[in-house]
């Protein structure tokens, strides 16, 4: 083991390989055994020896291969692949963490692109790109720029994740087309805010799986009553939610009601007893949908 490398997960679990060369394995068994992760390897031993994969070849992670009925028994595991190969693993104590602890394993530290405020309350910023240090934490993915700012993007706040390709210039480096993640996310006032990230095709790749993930939490389809679409609407608007009752010709209690209701929904989060609320991502993208079906 190097001086650098650290170790981040170890302890019992079970794996198996599902795909090799290309084909699915439909017979595959679990093999109980011992799970290590490193910030440079995955190392997985059971009684018929022992299988070290080095995190720089591994192409994605995550997803399920339900291939029999061994598998589809199993809640929750972590795919990896390797070039044709794909492994699953399960950890015995927590098995949600083993997708977290890759991900720290292969994006902190990482030295990328970005902007940070691209966007802010919906108006585009003169910033500039610059070179910028990864960090992951549960829930959260840090983004250190070199001029000092820090963008928190908190995974189960992102409202909206586009990937597109487009030419960057950053510091001295020429200009090159990258793919270019741009995230929609809140400040801690509630302020919508777009950071925009790039940097190799392969810091991409878990850049975009990590934040999809993020993405997806806050996804959802829910039915509204007119009067609770007008709210929502008017709070994406900018009114403020003093002035909301007068805005949209409804009694106080009753909008207190609707505020109520899409606070439940993780809609809303509420500021102050009466009244003061401010809209979640949740909110946010709820209020876009029901702008569309206007």
């Amino acid at each position: 083991m190097s001086r650098t490398e650290r170790i981040l997960l170890d302890g019992t679990g079970r794996f198996l390989q599902v795909v090799k060369d290309g084909r699915t394995i439909d017979d595959a068994n679990w093999i109980e055994g011992r799970v290590l992760l490193s910030s440079e390897r995955l190392v997985l031993a059971g009684n018929e020896g022992t299988r070290t994969i080095q995190l720089e070849n591994v192409d994605e992670f995550g997803g399920r291969y339900d291939v029999n009925q061994a598998i589809t028994r199993v809640s929750h595991y972590t795919s990896v692949r390797i070039g044709e190969q794909v492994l699953l693993v399960t950890t015995a104590a927590d098995p949600e963490a083993l997708e977290g602890k890759l991900y720290s394993a292969l994006l902190d530290h990482e030295r990328v692109f970005a902007r940070h405020p691209a966007v802010e309350g919906g108006v585009l910023q003169g910033t500039e790109w610059h070179t910028a240090q990864l960090k992951t934490e549960t829930d959260v993915l840090n983004v250190a720029l070199t001029n000092g700012t820090l963008a928190e993007v908190e995974l189960d706040d992102i409202s909206e994740l586009t990937a597109a390709e487009q030419t960057l210039s950053v510091g001295n480096l020429d200009a090159e087309e990258r793919r270019v993640l741009k995230v929609e996310h809140s400040k801690d006032d509630g302020t919508s805010v777009q950071t925009y990230l790039s940097g190799t095709d392969r810091q991409v790749r878990f850049l975009e799986s990590l934040l999809r993930e993020g993405e997806a939490r806050s996804a959802i389809g829910v039915e509204l009553t007119v009067d609770e679409k007008q709210v929502l609407m008017a709070l994406h608007s900018g009114v403020s939610p003093f002035e909301i009752p007068e805005f949209v010709d409804m009694e106080v209690d009753r909008v207190e009601e609707i505020y109520q209701r899409l606070v439940d929904l993780d809609a809303l989060n509420e500021v102050r007893t009466r009244l003061e609320v401010e809209l979640t991502a949740r909110g946010r993208k709820i209020a876009g949908g029901a702008m569309d079906d206007e």
